[in-house]
C-alpha cells in the first residue's frame, strides 16, 4: 500500500519512526502528512512533474519552500513509485479564494508572497536546473498570440455551442496580445493560495514546484490575484506598488493569461471522454472573463 511506502520513506529520511501519517487531498499525487514530514508518492510511470520538483528543490532560494529530505524510486516493475519526502514547514494553506480572510490580512500575506516570488524571479539557477526549467511543459498558459488564436479556432471548430459573444471576447483579448510570451525568469506557475503556507500573520512557504518553468513574473502574479477571491483588487494593488507595474497593465496581462488557461482547459475537457463537469465550470469562467469583463469591473479594484 502507498501508505506503507510513505511510512518507510519517512522513517528512512528521519532515522526514526515518523509517527502517524495522514493521507491528505491532492489532485496530482498521493500525499501523506506527519508531524515532521510530508511524503509525496506517485506511480513511477505517470507524469514526470514530481521529478521536475525534485530536481529544483535543492537549488531554490533559501527559505522559499520546504526542505527536501529524500527522493527516489521505491519498488520495481509495475509497482514502482516515485517519492519525495520533505521537512514539514509550520503553517497551513489559506485556500483558494482566501475564505474567511479579512482585507488587512490579505494585504499583508500578498506583500510577503510578492516578496518571496521576487526572490524566485531574481534567482539564477545553475546550468543543470536551467536545463530543467527550459524543458517543454504543456502548462496551458499564454505562450504567444498565434498559439492563443489557434486554441480559439480549435474551440470554435468543436461547435459546442460557445456563445458568439464569448468567442468574440477572446478574439479581442488575443488581438492585443504580444507575439510571444517572455521566458526570462524562473516562475512557479501555480502559486494560487492552495500552494502557500501561512501561520498567524505571516507567510511561511511556497510549495509544489512541479509546474515551475521559465516565464515572466506576471505569470505568478496572475495566480496570486486570480485566486484571492474578494481580495483580488487588494493583491493587484500590492503587486503594483511592489513592482512599479501600473494596475491597468496588470489587469490586461492577467486577462490574457486567464483566457489562455481557460481555452486550454476547455479543449482538454471537450476533446476527452470525461470532461463534462470541468467544461461547464471553465465555460462559465470564460463567460465571466469576456462578457462579465472580470478583470475590469469595480469588484476587482
Amino acid at each position: 500500500m502507498l501508505a506503507d511506502v510513505a511510512r518507510t520513506v519517512a522513517a528512512a529520511a528521519l532515522g526514526r519512526d515518523p509517527g502517524p501519517l495522514a493521507a491528505v487531498d491532492s489532485l496530482s499525487h498521493h500525499v501523506f502528512l506527519g508531524a515532521d514530514v510530508v511524503v509525496k508518492v506517485i506511480d513511477a510511470d505517470r507524469h514526470t512533474r514530481l521529478g521536475r520538483e525534485i530536481a529544483l528543490a535543492p537549488h531554490l532560494p533559501a527559505a522559499l519552500t520546504a526542505p527536501l529530505l529524500a527522493s527516489g524510486v521505491h519498488g520495481s516493475g509495475p509497482r514502482a513509485v516515485r517519492y519525495a519526502c520533505y521537512g514539514r514547514v509550520p503553517g497551513k494553506a489559506p485556500g483558494m479564494g482566501l475564505p474567511g480572510v479579512d482585507a488587512a490580512t490579505a494585504r499583508r500575506w500578498a506583500g510577503q508572497a510578492v516578496e518571496r516570488l521576487g526572490r524566485l524571479h531574481a534567482w539564477t539557477p545553475p546550468p543543470s536546473v536551467h536545463t530543467v526549467l527550459r524543458q517543454v511543459l504543456d502548462h496551458g498558459g499564454f505562450s504567444g498570440r498565434a498559439a492563443l488564436r489557434a486554441d480559439l479556432d480549435r474551440l470554435a471548430a468543436l461547435d459546442r455551442g460557445v456563445p458568439g459573444r464569448v468567442l468574440d471576447g477572446v478574439a479581442r483579448i488575443a488581438a492585443k496580445a504580444p507575439a510571444y510570451a517572455p521566458v526570462t525568469v524562473p516562475v512557479h506557475a501555480d502559486c494560487h493560495w492552495g500552494n502557500w503556507l501561512v501561520r498567524d500573520r505571516d507567510v511561511t512557504a511556497l510549495l509544489d514546484f512541479e509546474w515551475a518553468r521559465l516565464g515572466a513574473p506576471v505569470d505568478d502574479w496572475f495566480f496570486l490575484a486570480r485566486f484571492s477571491g474578494p481580495h483580488a483588487g487588494v493583491v493587484l494593488d500590492v503587486v503594483s506598488a511592489a513592482t512599479g507595474t501600473p494596475v491597468d497593465v496588470l489587469r490586461g496581462e492577467c486577462e490574457l493569461r486567464e483566457a489562455a488557461y481557460l481555452l486550454s482547459d476547455l479543449l482538454v475537457a471537450w476533446e476527452g471522454p470525461d470532461g463534462a463537469r470541468m467544461a461547464a465550470e471553465r465555460l462559465r469562467a470564460l463567460q465571466d472573463l469576456t462578457i462579465g469583463r472580470y478583470w475590469w469591473r469595480p469588484a476587482v479594484s
